[in-house]
């Protein structure tokens, strides 16, 4: 949704902000990452697994929908990690996105890739930001350490 604001007498053009919660799910010394699907924005950049949240929705609980859709996982979601604001000027959006920590339930099934390209647990050598939309570089040095160190995000 495109808006016109004005400002001093000089219309400013105002868009649509999408808000995105997105899991950082680590296991063995490896965090899981998907890769966009090819027709998409941002098609075949990796990222870590989650989507929109729609109007109304509780961001903890679109991540359990999300990861549900696209890998088939059952999770807890824990506390936000890190917090972003991109605009993607080309696409006239912005993306508010909220990065939590979470983790599969006991009997969840292995990650498939129902609704992404493909998926790959990386290790912390494998989180170069070229791989990644803009978006999600600010949380890549924390999940870096993280893996480095061998514990949770905080």
């Amino acid at each position: 949704m495109l808006a016109l604001c004005v400002m001093d007498d000089a219309p400013v053009q105002v868009v649509a902000t999408i808000v995105v919660s997105a899991g950082v799910i680590i296991e063995g010394g490896r965090v899981l990452l998907t890769q966009r699907k090819a027709g998409a924005h941002l098609e075949g950049a990796w990222e870590f697994p989650g989507g929109k949240v729609h109007d109304g929705e509780d961001p903890r609980q679109a991540l359990r929908r999300e990861l549900r859709e696209e890998l088939g996982l059952d999770v807890a979601v824990g506390e936000i990690v890190e917090v972003t604001f991109h605009r993607y000027e080309e696409e006239k959006k912005s993306v508010l996105l909220l990065f939590f920590e979470a983790a599969r339930l006991a009997g969840s099934p292995e990650p498939r890739a129902l609704d992404v390209a493909a998926f790959e647990w990386a290790a912390a050598e494998g989180l170069e930001p070229a791989r990644f939309p803009p978006a999600d570089v600010a949380v890549l040095s924390k999940v870096r350490q993280a893996l480095y160190r061998g514990t949770r995000m905080r």
